[in-house]
């Protein structure tokens, strides 16, 4: 049942059997007839006798006087009269003909009818009856003023892995050197090209369910080479088997990420990982995360990692991390900040990431001070930080440029172990006023909460935020994700809005689940040929809400027990309640969705949009409907999920697209009394281009 399409769960069931009606057009009406003559009895003596009488009566015609008495026809006035009679009764031989000829045609149908088998009269009645249902289709689209619109094509091989904005199509990638790191810049370019659907590789297969698919991804889902498990630190390693690659905990190639978490823990001074909760750490900012391996453990300890690196054209931490079910996307620390607000994350994390901190005036670290909550951690693993490293004078000269940067910044270091220091951010900000150097606290004009990929920003922010509140300080998870009055206030939220807006979306996920759980939510899908999986084996895991407002949708599929994870998106054009959501516990971005989401292909199960629709309407045409469904069909992945809610009108535009785009959708009715209405879609899986 979980794979079937959904056409095939919403149209009405075939039925056994049903009397065919014959209609008979000169009658103007459709009748049960019985069985027909065969066809060689059709032109009896009868029809043409009755032809015969007819033209006969031409040379019988008599004029009646007014005395009664007849004239003989060749009379001169009679004989007028007589060619009338003849020219009419020659009209009404072509009838009789044109009667007769129709009659046939009726009989032998209905013989060919009697004689065919009941499956064709079925296959060809439903044809004609779903092509007045597609013509009715059509003239109410017309009527409404849109046009029915083309398939889109499918895009060239190349573009299977296609992220714009950065680096373009792979025709190039062979001339990349694989060793040699390459950064490249987000810069995104008002597209006017007719868009196209990309396809998947040739031997793609539908990820593993969760939690199997964190530990194993089939090998043709991403694009990968060698150079990628040959080498790499402890967190990017991998076992490549005939059709998958292993993350497996207890395999030689990462085994170690279990120790080296536990070993995080007790330099914070905590018993093990399991204590990262008590002490306020819940959000995890991974910064170039290998393939997710020290996110994945996180998650087992209630943490939320998110990973981020650079655009990579083959063997992407962000592709592979996303195929293994955790948290990422593309992310650069090279010269703009991240699209996240200040003050948002607990720990951050980078080892081996490859990022230089000494370089560009340290302004790299700043940008980690920023993200920092107060209180927070930064953990820094590099062989650098060995004695052996440091016995190198450059080395010696790069650690003491950032020890020194990093005490300005008000970090505390402490003790190290191995290849990892772990500096804490401070809690106190009269120690900022105490400092001998170091960057300058930003003016009011340059402390943006939530910068849109500003240029890095040389000084220290959030200082005069009322979000600054150490991570000691703060609710612990999972209590966390319910914010108190007091904490609303810092957002302007009225706590009657915020428990509204919950209630609406627990409301909500529970009837998403009625609905569709035959299909992609319960929490035992089986696709044909599958062995019955056990609980909590779960399909969905990667899911993106478009609109996010106070991350509800996210909270209520958490309250549901469901096991998957949101990006929370907060579109630039909306009221920006990112921070609130971070405060909760939550992950997410800002974007422009007049852009390209900062991911590859195929990575998400499903995509949420309430709302989106709206208010991307009264943004003065910027991009179009189409743009932003390509843009949706890109991230999806096969057999992925589309759905949106909002006012009427623009839904049921929105679903004269999904005919373009190939998706299965099916238009639904919420309330009576409201102006919204809801559609589901789902996207086909095209092996191959048809």
């Amino acid at each position: 049942m979980a794979s079937q399409s959904l056409y095939s769960l919403f149209s009405y069931p075939p039925q056994a059997s049903f009397t065919f009606p014959l209609f008979c057009p000169q009658l103007g009406q459709g009748r049960k007839k019985p069985m027909p003559r065969p066809l060689y009895r059709g032109f009896s003596g009868g029809g043409r006798s009755s032809s015969r009488d007819s033209v006969d009566s031409i040379y019988q015609a008599k004029d009646f006087g007014e005395n009664g008495y007849g004239h003989d026809v060749m009379n001169p006035a009679a004989t007028n009269r007589s060619r009338q009679s003849l020219t009419f009764s020659f009209l009404m031989l072509g009838l009789a003909v044109l009667t007769v000829l129709a009659l046939s045609g009726s009989l032998y149908w209905a013989i060919s009818i009697s004689s065919s088998p009941r499956g064709n009269i079925y296959h060809g009645y439903r044809k004609l009856q779903e092509q007045v249902v597609a013509d009715l289709s059509n003239v109410g689209e017309l009527s409404l003023g849109i046009a029915r619109l083309k398939e889109l094509e499918f895009c060239p091989p190349e573009y299977e892995n296609y992220v714009p904005c950065y680096y373009n199509v792979s025709e190039n990638f062979d001339l990349i050197d694989p060793v040699v790191t390459v950064e490249f810049e987000r810069n995104c370019i008002s597209n006017t090209e007719k868009g196209c659907l990309i396809l998947s590789p040739a031997n793609y297969r539908i990820p593993l369910r969760w939690p199997s698919g964190k530990d194993f991804i089939w090998k043709e889902n991403v694009k990968i080479t060698g150079q990628e498990f040959s080498s790499g630190s402890l967190t990017k390693r991998m076992m490549v088997e005939e059709e998958q690659i292993s993350f497996r905990s207890d395999s030689l190639m990462v085994d170690g990420v279990e120790d080296y978490t536990h070993q995080i823990a007790e330099m914070i001074g905590l018993r093990n990982e399991s204590n990262f909760i008590e002490a306020g750490v819940r959000t995890v900012l991974d910064i170039g995360c290998g393939f997710g391996s020290f996110g994945a453990h996180l998650f087992s300890k209630q943490l939320l990692s998110l990973c981020i690196a650079n655009y990579e054209a083959s063997g992407s931490q962000v592709q592979l991390t996303l195929e293994r079910g955790i948290p990422a996307m593309i992310g650069s620390f090279s010269s703009r900040q991240l699209p996240y607000p200040y003050l948002s994350f607990d720990m951050l994390h980078c080892a081996r990431c490859g990022i230089e901190w000494e370089k560009n005036d340290g302004i790299s670290l700043v940008e980690v001070d920023r993200l920092l909550r107060p209180g927070g951690y930064f953990v820094w693993t590099s062989q650098m930080n060995t004695h052996r490293s440091l016995r190198d004078k450059e080395n010696q000269k790069k650690w003491s440029v950032i020890r020194d940067f990093a005490e300005n910044l008000c970090w505390d270091m402490l003790p190290q172990q191995d290849e990892t220091i772990i500096w804490k951010k401070t809690s106190k900000k009269k120690c900022y006023s105490s400092r001998k150097g170091g960057p300058p606290i930003c003016g009011k004009s340059h402390d943006i909460e939530s910068p849109y990929y500003q240029p890095l920003n040389p000084c220290i922010a959030g200082m005069r935020s009322q979000r600054w509140v150490p991570i000691e300080c703060r609710t612990p998870w999972p209590s966390r994700a319910r914010l108190n009055s007091t904490e609303l206030d810092i957002y302007g939220v009225h706590p009657e809005d915020f428990d509204e807006d919950a209630a609406r979306w627990s409301s909500v996920v529970y009837n998403y689940w009625s609905l569709l759980s035959p299909l992609i939510f319960s929490d035992h899908p089986k696709r044909p040929g599958d062995e019955d999986p056990s609980p909590p084996f779960n399909m969905l895991r990667n899911v993106l809400d478009m609109n996010a407002h106070f991350g509800g949708f996210n909270a209520a599929l958490l309250d549901a027990g469901k096991s998957a994870w949101v990006m929370n998106v907060v579109p630039t054009s909306s009221p920006n309640y990112l921070p609130l959501i971070f405060d909760r516990g939550f992950v997410g971005v800002q974007h422009d969705w007049c852009e390209a989401f900062p991911t590859y292909p195929r990575t998400y199960d499903m995509v949420h949009a309430d709302g989106l629709l709206s208010l991307e309407s009264g943004q003065k045409h910027r991009c179009s409907m189409l743009d932003i469904f390509l843009e949706i069909d890109r991230i999806l992945r096969p057999e992925g999920w589309v759905i949106i809610r909002d006012t009427t009108n623009l839904v049921e535009t929105a679903r004269s697209l999904t005919a373009q785009l190939r998706w299965d959708a099916r238009l639904m009715e919420l309330d009576s009394s409201s102006n919204e209405k809801l559609l589901v879609c789902q996207k086909p899986f095209y092996r191959k281009q048809q």
